[in-house]
Protein backbone atom coordinates (compact mmCIF):
# COMPACT_ATOMS: atom_id res chain seq x y z
CA UNK A 1 0.00 0.00 0.00
CA UNK A 2 2.82 2.41 0.90
CA UNK A 3 4.37 1.91 -2.53
CA UNK A 4 1.06 2.69 -4.24
CA UNK A 5 0.59 5.87 -2.19
CA UNK A 6 4.12 7.02 -2.94
CA UNK A 7 3.68 6.40 -6.65
CA UNK A 8 0.64 8.68 -6.56
CA UNK A 9 1.82 11.49 -4.32
CA UNK A 10 5.55 11.74 -5.09
CA UNK A 11 5.18 12.80 -8.76
CA UNK A 12 2.81 15.55 -7.60
CA UNK A 13 5.05 16.77 -4.76
CA UNK A 14 8.27 16.61 -6.77
CA UNK A 15 6.76 18.58 -9.65
CA UNK A 16 5.51 21.22 -7.20
CA UNK A 17 9.01 21.29 -5.69
CA UNK A 18 10.56 21.90 -9.11
CA UNK A 19 8.28 24.91 -9.60
CA UNK A 20 9.08 26.15 -6.09
CA UNK A 21 12.86 25.85 -6.55
CA UNK A 22 12.73 27.37 -10.03
CA UNK A 23 10.96 30.46 -8.73
CA UNK A 24 13.14 30.71 -5.61
CA UNK A 25 16.24 30.66 -7.79
CA UNK A 26 15.15 33.99 -9.24
CA UNK A 27 13.92 32.71 -12.59
CA UNK A 28 10.44 33.64 -13.72
CA UNK A 29 7.74 31.06 -14.20
CA UNK A 30 4.54 32.92 -13.44
CA UNK A 31 3.10 35.33 -15.98
CA UNK A 32 -0.38 36.42 -17.04
CA UNK A 33 0.22 34.88 -20.47
CA UNK A 34 1.15 31.46 -19.07
CA UNK A 35 -1.79 31.51 -16.67
CA UNK A 36 -4.10 32.41 -19.56
CA UNK A 37 -2.62 29.61 -21.68
CA UNK A 38 -3.42 27.07 -18.97
CA UNK A 39 -6.87 28.41 -18.17
CA UNK A 40 -8.07 29.32 -21.66
CA UNK A 41 -6.42 26.66 -23.84
CA UNK A 42 -4.80 23.72 -22.06
CA UNK A 43 -7.49 23.09 -19.42
CA UNK A 44 -10.45 23.23 -21.85
CA UNK A 45 -8.57 20.81 -24.13
CA UNK A 46 -7.97 18.51 -21.17
CA UNK A 47 -11.65 18.62 -20.24
CA UNK A 48 -12.88 17.71 -23.73
CA UNK A 49 -10.24 15.03 -24.33
CA UNK A 50 -10.90 13.45 -20.91
CA UNK A 51 -14.64 13.20 -21.52
CA UNK A 52 -13.87 11.68 -24.91
CA UNK A 53 -11.89 8.94 -23.19
CA UNK A 54 -14.03 8.34 -20.10
CA UNK A 55 -17.60 8.79 -21.39
CA UNK A 56 -19.09 9.90 -18.05
CA UNK A 57 -22.73 8.80 -17.97
CA UNK A 58 -25.50 11.37 -17.44
CA UNK A 59 -26.30 9.79 -14.08
CA UNK A 60 -22.68 9.92 -12.91
CA UNK A 61 -22.21 13.49 -14.12
CA UNK A 62 -25.40 14.62 -12.38
CA UNK A 63 -24.48 12.81 -9.15
CA UNK A 64 -20.97 14.25 -9.05
CA UNK A 65 -22.06 17.77 -9.96
CA UNK A 66 -24.84 17.79 -7.36
CA UNK A 67 -22.53 16.33 -4.71
CA UNK A 68 -19.86 18.94 -5.51
CA UNK A 69 -22.34 21.80 -5.27
CA UNK A 70 -23.65 20.40 -1.98
CA UNK A 71 -20.10 20.24 -0.62
CA UNK A 72 -19.40 23.87 -1.46
CA UNK A 73 -22.63 25.04 0.18
CA UNK A 74 -21.76 23.05 3.31
CA UNK A 75 -18.16 24.35 3.29
CA UNK A 76 -19.45 27.93 3.21
CA UNK A 77 -22.08 27.31 5.88
CA UNK A 78 -19.71 25.57 8.28
CA UNK A 79 -17.01 28.13 7.56
CA UNK A 80 -19.31 31.05 8.33
CA UNK A 81 -20.31 29.48 11.66
CA UNK A 82 -16.70 28.77 12.66
CA UNK A 83 -15.52 32.24 11.68
CA UNK A 84 -18.38 33.92 13.56
CA UNK A 85 -17.52 31.95 16.69
CA UNK A 86 -13.80 32.73 16.29
CA UNK A 87 -14.59 36.40 15.54
CA UNK A 88 -12.60 36.37 12.32
CA UNK A 89 -13.65 38.38 9.24
CA UNK A 90 -15.79 36.40 6.81
CA UNK A 91 -14.74 38.53 3.85
CA UNK A 92 -11.09 37.58 4.38
CA UNK A 93 -11.29 33.92 5.36
CA UNK A 94 -14.60 32.47 4.16
CA UNK A 95 -13.47 31.94 0.54
CA UNK A 96 -10.42 30.06 1.82
CA UNK A 97 -12.66 27.60 3.66
CA UNK A 98 -15.32 27.36 0.95
CA UNK A 99 -13.13 26.75 -2.10
CA UNK A 100 -10.47 24.00 -2.16
CA UNK A 101 -7.61 23.70 -4.63
CA UNK A 102 -9.57 21.41 -6.94
CA UNK A 103 -7.50 22.32 -9.99
CA UNK A 104 -3.75 22.65 -9.41
CA UNK A 105 -3.71 19.85 -6.85
CA UNK A 106 -7.03 18.05 -7.20
CA UNK A 107 -6.75 17.12 -10.88
CA UNK A 108 -3.21 15.64 -10.71
CA UNK A 109 -3.95 13.57 -7.59
CA UNK A 110 -7.16 12.19 -9.11
CA UNK A 111 -5.35 11.36 -12.35
CA UNK A 112 -2.45 9.54 -10.70
CA UNK A 113 -4.69 7.76 -8.19
CA UNK A 114 -7.62 6.72 -10.40
CA UNK A 115 -6.59 7.31 -14.02
CA UNK A 116 -8.80 8.93 -16.65
CA UNK A 117 -11.98 7.85 -14.87
CA UNK A 118 -10.93 9.64 -11.69
CA UNK A 119 -9.80 12.64 -13.69
CA UNK A 120 -13.23 12.87 -15.31
CA UNK A 121 -14.95 12.98 -11.92
CA UNK A 122 -12.38 15.49 -10.63
CA UNK A 123 -13.03 17.75 -13.62
CA UNK A 124 -16.74 17.80 -12.82
CA UNK A 125 -15.97 18.91 -9.24
CA UNK A 126 -13.40 21.41 -10.52
CA UNK A 127 -15.90 22.90 -12.96
CA UNK A 128 -18.55 23.41 -10.27
CA UNK A 129 -15.98 24.81 -7.85
CA UNK A 130 -14.54 27.19 -10.46
CA UNK A 131 -17.94 28.62 -11.34
CA UNK A 132 -18.75 29.12 -7.64
CA UNK A 133 -15.35 30.64 -6.87
CA UNK A 134 -15.42 33.06 -9.80
CA UNK A 135 -18.87 34.29 -8.77
CA UNK A 136 -19.60 33.89 -5.07
CA UNK A 137 -15.98 33.58 -3.96
CA UNK A 138 -14.95 36.73 -5.75
CA UNK A 139 -18.15 38.44 -4.61
CA UNK A 140 -17.24 37.80 -0.98
CA UNK A 141 -13.74 39.21 -1.48
CA UNK A 142 -14.83 42.17 -3.61
CA UNK A 143 -18.27 42.88 -2.21
CA UNK A 144 -19.92 42.35 -5.62
CA UNK A 145 -20.38 39.40 -7.97
CA UNK A 146 -18.51 39.27 -11.28
CA UNK A 147 -21.11 37.71 -13.60
CA UNK A 148 -19.27 38.96 -16.67
CA UNK A 149 -16.19 37.02 -15.62
CA UNK A 150 -18.29 33.87 -15.38
CA UNK A 151 -19.42 34.27 -18.98
CA UNK A 152 -15.75 34.40 -20.03
CA UNK A 153 -14.79 31.21 -18.17
CA UNK A 154 -13.67 28.73 -20.88
CA UNK A 155 -13.99 25.66 -18.65
CA UNK A 156 -17.78 26.15 -18.61
CA UNK A 157 -18.04 25.80 -22.36
CA UNK A 158 -15.46 23.02 -22.52
CA UNK A 159 -17.39 21.02 -19.91
CA UNK A 160 -20.64 21.50 -21.82
CA UNK A 161 -19.00 20.40 -25.07
CA UNK A 162 -17.23 17.44 -23.47
CA UNK A 163 -20.33 16.21 -21.69
CA UNK A 164 -22.45 16.71 -24.80
CA UNK A 165 -20.07 14.72 -26.98
CA UNK A 166 -19.90 12.00 -24.34
CA UNK A 167 -23.67 11.74 -23.93
CA UNK A 168 -24.21 11.62 -27.68
CA UNK A 169 -21.33 9.13 -28.11
CA UNK A 170 -19.76 11.42 -30.72
CA UNK A 171 -16.16 10.55 -31.52
CA UNK A 172 -14.03 13.45 -32.71
CA UNK A 173 -11.85 13.01 -35.81
CA UNK A 174 -8.61 11.31 -34.86
CA UNK A 175 -6.48 14.34 -35.73
CA UNK A 176 -8.65 16.65 -33.60
CA UNK A 177 -8.75 14.23 -30.69
CA UNK A 178 -4.96 13.85 -30.80
CA UNK A 179 -4.51 17.64 -30.88
CA UNK A 180 -6.80 18.17 -27.89
CA UNK A 181 -5.06 15.38 -26.00
CA UNK A 182 -1.63 16.87 -26.72
CA UNK A 183 -2.60 20.37 -25.63
CA UNK A 184 -4.51 19.01 -22.65
CA UNK A 185 -1.47 17.06 -21.50
CA UNK A 186 0.20 20.41 -20.73
CA UNK A 187 -2.33 21.16 -18.01
CA UNK A 188 -1.30 18.90 -15.14
CA UNK A 189 2.48 19.55 -15.14
CA UNK A 190 2.04 23.29 -15.71
CA UNK A 191 -0.55 23.54 -12.93
CA UNK A 192 1.80 21.83 -10.50
CA UNK A 193 4.78 23.94 -11.54
CA UNK A 194 2.74 27.12 -11.12
CA UNK A 195 1.47 25.94 -7.74
CA UNK A 196 5.07 25.55 -6.56
CA UNK A 197 6.03 28.93 -7.98
CA UNK A 198 3.02 30.57 -6.34
CA UNK A 199 3.84 29.13 -2.93
CA UNK A 200 7.44 30.33 -3.21
CA UNK A 201 6.34 33.94 -3.27
CA UNK A 202 3.80 33.79 -0.44
CA UNK A 203 4.50 34.54 3.19
CA UNK A 204 2.78 33.64 6.46
CA UNK A 205 1.34 36.74 8.10
CA UNK A 206 0.02 35.02 11.22
CA UNK A 207 1.07 31.41 11.69
CA UNK A 208 -1.55 30.71 14.37
CA UNK A 209 -4.48 32.05 12.35
CA UNK A 210 -3.18 30.41 9.19
CA UNK A 211 -2.91 27.04 10.95
CA UNK A 212 -6.43 27.41 12.35
CA UNK A 213 -8.03 28.25 8.97
CA UNK A 214 -5.98 25.51 7.26
CA UNK A 215 -7.20 22.93 9.77
CA UNK A 216 -10.80 24.04 9.24
CA UNK A 217 -10.44 23.90 5.44
CA UNK A 218 -8.99 20.40 5.40
CA UNK A 219 -10.84 18.98 8.42
CA UNK A 220 -14.28 20.31 7.52
CA UNK A 221 -13.59 19.48 3.88
CA UNK A 222 -12.86 15.83 4.64
CA UNK A 223 -15.85 15.50 6.98
CA UNK A 224 -18.20 17.07 4.45
CA UNK A 225 -16.77 14.95 1.65
CA UNK A 226 -17.36 11.69 3.51
CA UNK A 227 -20.80 12.84 4.64
CA UNK A 228 -21.99 13.97 1.21
CA UNK A 229 -20.60 10.82 -0.44
CA UNK A 230 -22.58 8.69 2.03
CA UNK A 231 -25.74 10.78 1.62
CA UNK A 232 -25.60 10.45 -2.18
CA UNK A 233 -24.62 6.79 -2.06
CA UNK A 234 -21.38 7.36 -3.98
CA UNK A 235 -18.99 4.42 -4.23
CA UNK A 236 -15.65 3.50 -5.81
CA UNK A 237 -13.57 6.14 -7.60
CA UNK A 238 -16.41 8.68 -7.55
CA UNK A 239 -16.57 8.59 -3.75
CA UNK A 240 -12.80 8.72 -3.42
CA UNK A 241 -12.43 11.66 -5.81
CA UNK A 242 -15.20 13.62 -4.10
CA UNK A 243 -13.55 13.20 -0.70
CA UNK A 244 -10.10 14.09 -2.04
CA UNK A 245 -11.38 17.18 -3.82
CA UNK A 246 -13.36 18.23 -0.75
CA UNK A 247 -10.32 17.88 1.53
CA UNK A 248 -7.84 19.76 -0.65
CA UNK A 249 -6.01 22.81 0.73
CA UNK A 250 -6.95 26.42 0.00
CA UNK A 251 -7.16 27.39 -3.67
CA UNK A 252 -4.47 29.82 -4.82
CA UNK A 253 -7.15 31.86 -6.61
CA UNK A 254 -8.43 32.96 -3.20
CA UNK A 255 -5.13 34.77 -2.68
CA UNK A 256 -5.31 36.35 -6.12
CA UNK A 257 -8.83 37.63 -5.44
CA UNK A 258 -7.79 38.95 -2.02
CA UNK A 259 -4.82 40.71 -3.65
CA UNK A 260 -6.97 42.19 -6.41
CA UNK A 261 -9.54 43.59 -3.97
CA UNK A 262 -7.04 44.51 -1.23
CA UNK A 263 -8.71 42.13 1.19
CA UNK A 264 -5.87 41.29 3.62
CA UNK A 265 -3.92 39.33 0.99
CA UNK A 266 -1.05 38.65 3.40
CA UNK A 267 -3.42 36.73 5.67
CA UNK A 268 -4.85 34.69 2.80
CA UNK A 269 -1.34 34.00 1.49
CA UNK A 270 -0.41 32.50 4.84
CA UNK A 271 -3.43 30.22 4.78
CA UNK A 272 -2.58 29.02 1.26
CA UNK A 273 0.98 28.17 2.28
CA UNK A 274 0.15 26.45 5.57
CA UNK A 275 -2.77 24.45 4.16
CA UNK A 276 -0.72 23.30 1.17
CA UNK A 277 2.09 22.14 3.44
CA UNK A 278 -0.44 20.34 5.65
CA UNK A 279 -1.84 18.57 2.59
CA UNK A 280 1.51 16.85 2.13
CA UNK A 281 0.52 14.73 5.14
CA UNK A 282 -3.27 14.67 4.85
CA UNK A 283 -3.59 13.59 1.21
CA UNK A 284 -1.53 10.40 1.67
CA UNK A 285 -3.56 9.58 4.80
CA UNK A 286 -6.80 9.99 2.86
CA UNK A 287 -5.48 7.86 0.02
CA UNK A 288 -4.71 5.09 2.51
CA UNK A 289 -8.36 5.13 3.58
CA UNK A 290 -9.87 5.53 0.12
CA UNK A 291 -7.86 3.12 -2.01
Amino acid sequence: MAGVILSIILPVLLTVLVGFCWARSGRKLQSPDLTALIGDVATPCLVISTFQKTHVSPADFSAMATAAASCIVLFATAGAIVLKIARLPLRTFLPSIAFPNAGNLGLPVALYAFGDTGLGYAIVFFSISSVANYTFGQAIAAGAANWGGLARLPIMYATAIGVGLSLLSVELPRWLGATLNLLGSLTVPLMLLLLGASISGLGVASARRAAFIASVRIGVGAAVGFGVAAAFGLTGPMRAVLVLQAANPVAVYNYLFALRWNNQPEEVAGVVVVSTLAAVATIPLLLMVLI
